[in-house]
């Protein structure tokens, strides 16, 4: 390593070292590869940070509007696609300052007075975090507004519902669709709670312990529009508590996804049979000329590792380390980058899917019979009856014990003599009471699956969406 060859011009901390990583060496140690979409956020603190060195008098206020317009015009021209980031900068930092100096001279040598790239790194992830989660909270709302408009074309389209994949109790397909809903509902708001603890700027916190310039940390906070400067510098350059947050919230966020697609997959299964997912959103078999795959769910249930595993490669970067700036830091970005994009295009397939799919509601409210899932229900009209909720409980059981005995299907099979053996307080009203229509129009409790209570709660998720 004892070379300079590789070693590009304008490395920031090239005066210390007498040499410099070959360049293997240093493409290794690079990271423009991942920050260069940082490249916005970099110039907007760097804007702000020269600012406030002319506001204090630490550089010229001639040499902050040069710098100022300077760095407008750089943004610009990356915006316009004029200007490349170069792939053999060290970091986008360098490559911004590298820039700004080959344009101005030394007046680009001045933006970096009180400033480390250990505060800039921290002030450019925040900046960009700030940009990106009100991207990620609209598709998740505009995913929302696709489950509960299915949600209310369907809050009386009866399905059987499951415990351990078994049929349960009746419930309706908008009740099945709120629940899912309910979720994304709590994953806007976490990321809407983690977006509010990135209101501190970690902006001239230094390397670790600050500056002995006449820094104005308020004034700059305020110009990037964060509520004041980070408390500690050095908990400023060490925290990243708010990736892990992030990346927790991706996390859950593919992890409901990947239920919701677990469902879809097996409904849309010739055993199941509810849900036809379209042509559009599946794909064939190579050898099998019949198949049609739900391959779209499919992948989207299978991206929840990618969520699950950047989460644990955080947690395992940040455990060990000491509390202050380490160049395994470095590795943050990559993680909760790949969490942030793969979360936004599954929601993005996800909610076209969703809009999609054609429900046999034929089918799924055929499948309410069979499986006892009048059971509860029949246990219940005992107890209205007075008896002991034990003893309905027992008289049901039996009752289906004796079905499956004799081939049927359905306790509404059973004649009310057969019914009276176990408990007489049966009477002609139990067969009414026992449709699926009947045992989800009874179950109009805040929460429940009724029709009218569905449509409560889409108006409940219609109103925090907003928020």
């Amino acid at each position: 390593m004892g070379s300079e060859k590789g070693a590009p011009p304008g490395v920031l901390w090239a005066g210390r070292l007498a040499e410099r990583p070959e360049e293997g060496a240093f493409a290794f140690q690079a990271s423009i590869a991942v920050d260069r979409r940082l490249a916005q956020d970099d110039i907007l603190g760097s804007r702000a940070h020269a600012a406030m060195l002319a506001a204090r008098g630490i550089i010229p206020a001639a040499t902050a509007q040069a710098l100022d317009a300077e760095l407008a015009k750089i943004a610009g021209e990356l915006e316009a696609g004029t200007l490349e980031i170069d792939g053999g900068a060290e970091d986008i930092h360098s490559f911004i300052e590298g820039v700004l100096t080959a344009r101005l001279g030394d007046p680009g040598r001045m933006l970096h007075a009180g400033r480390s790239r250990n505060d800039q790194a921290a002030l450019d992830l925040r900046l960009y975090l700030r940009r990106a989660l009100p991207e990620l909270r609209g598709e998740l709302a505009e995913t929302l507004k696709v489950l509960l408009d299915r949600a209310e074309e369907h809050a009386g389209s009866v399905m059987p519902g499951y415990t351990h994949l078994q049929r349960a109790q009746p419930v309706t397909l908008g009740h099945w669709l709120c629940a899912w809903a309910c979720a994304l509902v709590r994953d806007r708001e976490r990321l809407g709670d983690a977006l509010g603890r990135l209101g501190e700027s970690p902006l001239g916190a230094g390397a670790l312990a600050g500056t002995t310039l006449p820094l104005d940390r308020e004034a700059a906070a305020g110009a990037l529009g964060f509520r004041g400067p980070s408390l500690n510098s050095m908990d400023s350059v060490a925290d990243r508590d708010f990736a892990l947050e992030i990346a927790a919230a991706c996390a859950i966020v593919q992890t409901h996804l990947s239920r919701f697609c677990e469902d879809l997959v097996i409904w849309a299964s010739e055993e199941f049979g509810f849900v036809d997912l379209g042509e559009a959103w599946s794909t064939g078999s190579s050898i099998m000329p019949q198949k049609k795959n739900p391959d779209f769910a499919e992948l989207i249930r299978g991206k929840a590792g990618r969520a699950a595993g950047n989460l644990v490669t955080l947690f395992t970067l940040l455990k060990g380390l000491p509390y202050a700036y380490d160049k395994d830091l470095q590795e943050d970005k990559e993680a909760l980058f790949d969490s942030l994009d793969t979360v936004r295009d599954c929601l993005r397939i996800f909610r076209g899917m969703a809009g999609a799919a054609r429900f046999n509601t034929g089918r799924m409210e055929a499948a309410c019979t069979g499986g006892f899932l009048e059971a509860t229900d029949a246990a219940e009209y005992l107890v209205k009856k007075g008896l002991p909720f034990r003893r309905a409980h027992e008289a049901a059981a039996l009752i289906v014990r004796d079905c499956i005995a004799a081939g049927q299907r359905s306790i509404s099979e059973r004649s009310l003599e057969e019914l009276k053996k176990h408990s007489g307080l049966f009477e002609e009203d139990v067969y009414p009471a026992l449709s699926p229509h009947a045992q989800v129009e009874g179950r109009s409790l805040p929460g429940g699956p009724a029709p009218g209570e569905v449509k409560r709660q889409i108006a409940c998720l219609r109103e925090k969406l907003g928020r």
